[in-house]
């Protein structure tokens, strides 16, 4: 938020603010709209889509929006906008066209709708904010056309990936390498579902599926997906090391369940630990190995070294879903997304024994989780993403734990999320080819 909250100060006083619009009426949609709402600067939220209008409209006045409008039309959303009222539409695509916005955020949570909103942002030169589960789908190729298209493409700051990446990106500028960028979970599951969830769900407001995907390694496989991606990092092995230590071991002293291993992968690797504290915090842990850099870093209570652990006690997830808003229009920069090829990827394993025939459910629901693997095993293995799993007809009966593939699978038809896997794979093995 340095440096940018003196620009979004400069916008409020001017009268011209940055003028967002967001996809999605839930949980988190309505955490980001009271943000908006109640403490962004230079910024406003000016329209909301949602298949069911009236939750927008309710959304609106849970978090103090007045003087809003439910639009139909192109014409009708514009104006409205102009005219300084927040506009409410089930029509997602009326904001990606409108030159009245500047800032799209996907907060759905659902994958095939949400890259049919982003591509048609993107189409219409708006930034785009998408949700872990679609950036660690097809988040390359996405990236792509954004790039082509001059906007920015990102993920949140304020959830773990971004929080993870403004770690990153601060120990790599004081010169310490990172090799290994880790998440801290209370809980991990895989066999969670639904029912079981469904009181936590409850307790919260939140959808029992989305709680579910949390709980049984699904969220976080998405979400160090983004993180490899965004740092060329892999994982050490299939489902990463994600060791469990007792409840309240400090991070600093939780890292020394690692192999010694896990610190010396070329490339650096993405991981996560059960248990320790600070929770739900990042961490990132990092080499130097210059004697007098040393020094200072023990003198600065940071250990003997070579490697040492940096992190972040805590993620705000809504709360600063404007930072990246504020980064992506005034500076160009994106919170975090991919920089190249797909490095890591998350496939679809069977929840439960599986019967030919069945269709397979969605994400945190009740037949499958999702683990990382490297992409270069996915492509080789013909592995099934997770993220193009739901509605698959499965041809065969599949064990417990079994990871699914391609050849398992009848594929629904026409499908959008398909191809752009197809498209991904294709673009980057030629280019891959090239260099």
């Amino acid at each position: 938020m340095i440096i940018t909250d003196k620009k979004l100060e400069m916008l409020e006083k001017a009268d011209t603010p940055i003028k967002v619009g967001i996809v999605g009426a839930g949980f988190f949609a309505r955490g980001v709209a009271l943000q908006f709402v109640s403490a962004a600067v230079g910024m406003r939220l000016v329209a909301i889509a949602n298949r069911t209008p009236e939750n927008a409209i309710r959304l609106c006045d849970e978090v103090g929006i007045d003087d809003v409008v439910e639009v139909e039309s192109q014409i009708v959303l514009d104006a409205a906008i102009q005219h300084g009222k927040t506009c409410v539409t089930n029509n997602p695509f009326l904001l990606c066209k409108s030159d009245r916005i500047d800032v799209i955020i996907e907060a759905t949570g659902n994958i095939s709708f949400g890259a049919q909103v982003v591509l048609s942002a993107i189409e219409h030169r708006k930034h785009v904010i998408v949700n872990a589960e679609l950036d660690g789908t097809v988040g390359p190729i996405l990236k792509i056309y954004a790039d082509k298209a001059g906007v920015i493409f990102t993920d949140i700051d304020g959830d773990q990936p971004g929080v993870i990446m403004n770690l990153y990106r601060f120990i790599k500028g004081v010169g310490i390498k990172p090799v290994l960028c880790g998440n801290i979970k209370g809980l991990h599951d895989p066999y969670r579902n639904p029912q079981t969830q469904k009181e936590f769900a409850n307790k919260w407001g939140q959808n029992a599926a989305m709680v579910t995907s949390f709980a049984d390694g699904s969220k976080i496989s998405f979400e160090q997906a983004v993180i490899a991606n965004a740092t060329e990092m892999k994982v050490a092995k299939r489902g990463m090391y994600g060791p469990t230590v007792d409840a309240g071991t400090a991070i600093t002293e939780a890292i020394k369940s690692y192999p010694d291993e896990a610190f010396t992968f070329e490339a650096g690797i993405v991981d996560y630990i059960v248990g320790a504290e600070p929770g739900p915090g990042i961490f990132i842990v990092g080499t130097c190995d210059h004697p007098l850099q040393q020094h200072y870093l023990k003198l600065y209570k940071l250990g003997d070294g070579p490697f040492y652990c940096f992190y972040t006690p805590f993620h705000l997830c809504h709360f600063e879903v404007p930072n990246t808003v504020a980064r992506a229009m005034l500076f160009n920069d994106a919170t975090i997304a991919p920089v190249s090829a797909p490095q890591v990827e998350v496939v679809a394993v069977a929840k439960r024994d599986l019967k030919a025939g069945q269709k397979i459910d969605g994400i945190g629901f009740y037949m499958t989780y999702g683990m990382c693997e490297n992409s270069e095993v996915v492509t080789e293995e013909q592995l099934l993403p997770l993220g193009a799993a739901e509605d698959c007809i499965l041809k065969r009966d599949v064990n417990k734990d079994e990871v699914l593939c391609y050849q398992d699978v009848e594929l629904p038809e026409g499908r959008l999320i398909d191809q752009l896997l197809a498209e991904q794979r294709s673009f980057f093995s030629k280019n891959m080819a090239i260099e």
